[in-house]
């Protein structure tokens, strides 16, 4: 794993904070390799064996010379990209609830690396101690021109 030790992530620990942040970008994080052991194993863990994914032969005379990263493997490292540069404190729990927009414009071939882009583009009370929050995530792939994929999470994290 690219993880930089010594990345200060955004640290959140009120509603309060959460408002103020909405607009403005934080990141990118580290960079994350994304090889081809871990593309496998998540064809493995979804039973999405399409050649284009796992089939290194057949891969390399494909549209992208080599194998890619699914689409919803790259979706499902936001968390795990995302903590490396916003984290949360004087949380009792935090709920994905749910995605609005998500779209893969670029694809990952394997041993690329990704890392994440976040902006809170809205934060709505919905308690006294909670909020519901959309984030804007675009995942960039070094070296692309676009994106490998830019979605709008939605999550409620709930203050102790």
């Amino acid at each position: 794993m690219d993880v930089d030790p010594d990345s200060n992530p955004v640290i959140i620990s009120s509603i309060d904070e959460l408002e103020r942040a909405v607009g403005e970008e934080v990141g990118p994080g580290a960079w994350f390799t994304v090889e081809q052991r871990r593309i496998d194993g998540f064809a493995d863990a979804t039973n999405d064996h399409q050649w284009i994914h796992v089939d290194r032969e057949r891969a390399a005379a494909g549209p992208y010379r080599g194998t890619i990263a699914h689409g919803f493997l790259t979706l499902s490292l936001v968390p795990y990209l995302a903590n490396q540069i916003r984290r949360f404190d004087n949380i009792a729990r935090g709920v994905n609830y749910g995605l609005n927009k998500v779209r893969f414009p670029a694809p990952v071939p394997a041993g690329s690396r990704i890392r994440a882009r976040l902006t809170v583009t809205e934060c709505e009370r919905i308690g006294a101690d909670a909020a519901q929050v959309v984030t804007r995530v675009v995942v960039e792939v070094e070296g692309s021109d676009k994106p490998a994929c830019v979605c709008e999470t939605v999550s409620r994290y709930y203050f102790a």
